[in-house]
């Protein structure tokens, strides 16, 4: 007989299969800890969303935006070649520091000429006025002589009154009485003279007197060619406007510049701001004077304090070379920005390593703007 089993011998294979599967239960620990866990989100979900509506919401926060400065150009008011360069790239200077000298011999040349001509102008005007002085003496002389021909004309006239009845009656010649005659109408004469003689000299007074205006004008004309000079002498040393640094130094010793050249920049690192522009959909509520969390990327992430100063009067773009038309073409409607400036409140060591042009994060608290816009809004109800 065979050893092998008969099926009726065999085990049934799906006897364990057929048996339920127990479902495992959580324990009372692991119950706890997702009731916690639950709890513990659900409290910072509510935490979250009253932050987010008493606080959050009016936060508004840009990254578009760059550290600033209002840099001045440094250029030369007259051209010339550069004798001396006093400051290095990247150095502090103060304001009034020298910065380049330009050879300014040739305004020096055209102050000592203008001085020149002061003093010329000057000895003129003392000449012409003592040509015044004399002018006033030979009036003087002119009247005298005016005064001693009417003299002689008034007695010579006597003489031919009192010869006429004597010739007529034949006491005295006619001749006598024709030489009379003569000699009173030649003082008649002399004193029309004299009288235009005093009359030319009191109008020389006047002419001469003139000439001390011109010269005194002339003085005025060579002082102001020596204050432009002195400008120019003035100039051909460039200092510093106001304190700052360095930068973008172009100017070299010997350098031949013009006026107007830029030779280099002054950055006035204690006077830096930021420009943030923002979404026009973020300024409902911001106003000057908002308080400003300002993260630099430069200083490893660190936040600094400020707040808004004032809101640009326009777009970027309206102030940008070539303006958008929208009434021309097809038209897209994109959100613009508007340039807010925020100042800087950091200590002096941190306003060391701020230079403009770096990024910064910015995040606006507008909550103080959240009245004004609920009494804009009631107004505007009102005006309808």
């Amino acid at each position: 007989m065979s050893d092998t089993p008969t099926g009726g011998d065999r085990p049934d294979a799906t006897a364990d299969s057929e048996k339920p599967v127990a479902k495992k239960r959580l324990s009372g620990r692991a119950k706890l800890i997702l009731l916690v866990i639950a709890i513990i989100l659900l409290t910072a979900s509510g935490i979250w969303f009253v932050n987010y509506q008493t606080h959050g919401r009016y936060l508004e926060e840009t990254n578009d935006a760059t550290i600033q400065a209002d840099m001045v150009t440094v250029a030369p008011k007259i051209a010339g070649y550069v004798s001396a360069v006093l400051v290095n790239e990247n150095q502090d200077v103060r304001a009034g520091q020298p910065l380049v000298r330009i050879d300014g011999r040739n305004a020096q040349a055209q102050a000592a000429q203008a001085e020149a001509q002061i003093a010329l102008a000057g000895a003129q005007v003392e000449t012409t006025r003592a040509q015044v002085r004399e002018q006033y003496a030979s009036i003087e002389q002119a009247r005298a002589q005016l005064a001693a021909a009417r003299v002689k004309a008034a007695f010579d006239a006597q003489e031919v009154a009192r010869y006429r009845p004597l010739a007529a009656s034949g006491a005295e010649t006619r001749e006598q009485l024709a030489r009379l005659e003569a000699t009173a109408r030649q003082s008649a004469e002399n004193v029309r003279s004299s009288a235009a003689t005093l009359a030319a000299q009191e109008r020389r007074v006047g002419t001469i007197q003139s000439q001390i205006r011109q010269g005194e004008a002339q003085g005025q004309a060579a002082r102001a060619q020596l204050a432009s000079a002195n400008v120019d002498v003035g100039a051909a040393t460039l200092t510093a406007a106001v304190g700052g640094r360095v930068g973008d130094k172009t100017v070299t010793l010997g350098q031949f510049v013009q006026a107007g050249t830029r030779l280099m920049s002054i950055v006035p690192l204690d006077k830096i701001y930021i420009t943030a522009n923002f979404k026009e959909t973020q300024l409902a509520l911001m106003r000057p004077g908002q308080p400003v969390d300002i993260k630099v990327d430069a200083l490893d992430g660190m936040v600094l304090k400020g707040h808004v100063e004032s809101l640009a009067p326009g777009t970027g773009a309206q102030f940008s070379l070539l303006p958008p038309q929208n009434a021309t073409g097809n038209f897209t409607k994109i959100t613009q920005r508007v340039p807010v400036r925020v100042s800087i409140e950091a200590t002096p060591a941190a306003r060391r390593l701020l230079v403009p042009g770096l990024s910064v994060t910015v995040t606006v608290d507008t909550i103080s703007g959240k009245d004004d816009i609920k009494r804009v809004r009631e107004q505007q109800e009102k005006a309808n």
